[in-house]
């Protein structure tokens, strides 16, 4: 069945690297399932379905940390012995700390305003920002294999990610609001 030994990259022939080709972990996500789905395995006796159930979640589980930038990061340097989200090291740098804190301000003068273009660029602006960091990361990471130094760039992709879901939030909520 499924060697649950192997690592999520291993486990869909894929290189441990940040790097990643969407279509190909989509199409060996689709293969493995269909070789380790628990219909498959009805028929089978309690533990081929057992089997199968877990070799089924560990499928999942290694697909769900490999699709995003963010877990796909963190679970790169998590093979190399680094915890990206080690509580006792949550420093980020003040310059980026104030380029947030400045943009969630943009973001609720956007609000205010009923200015839904504003809040869409400052919407945008994020999405340029998280688009660089994952550049960078690819280079720490795949390039350089600077894996130490890559803790900083995905704790900063998580922290705008954060501030990405508070935004598109805000702009459903403007949306939903009609100005009087």
């Amino acid at each position: 069945m499924l060697d649950f030994s192997r690592n999520h990259f291993d486990l869909f022939g894929l290189p441990a690297q940040f790097r990643l080709d969407a279509a190909a972990l989509d199409a060996a996500y689709r293969r493995l399932q269909g070789e380790v789905h628990p219909d498959r395995h009805a028929s089978g006796t309690d533990a081929d379905r057992r089997l199968a159930l877990q070799a089924s979640a560990r499928v999942n589980e290694a697909y769900q940390a490999l699709r995003e930038p963010i877990t796909r990061a963190e679970y790169l340097l998590s093979l190399h012995g680094i915890d990206a989200r080690d509580e006792s090291d949550t420093q980020l740098p003040i310059d980026f700390l104030e380029r947030q804190l400045e943009r969630r301000e943009q973001a609720s003068d956007a609000v205010d305003a009923h200015d839904s273009p504003a809040l869409r660029v400052v919407i945008d602006e994020l999405r340029g920002e998280a688009l660089e960091l994952e550049d960078r990361l690819r280079a720490c990471l795949d390039d350089r294999h600077a894996y130490a130094e890559a803790r900083v760039p995905v704790r900063e992709l998580r922290f705008l990610h954060k501030v990405g879901e508070d935004l598109r939030a805000l702009e459903a909520t403007l949306d939903e609001t009609v100005p009087d």
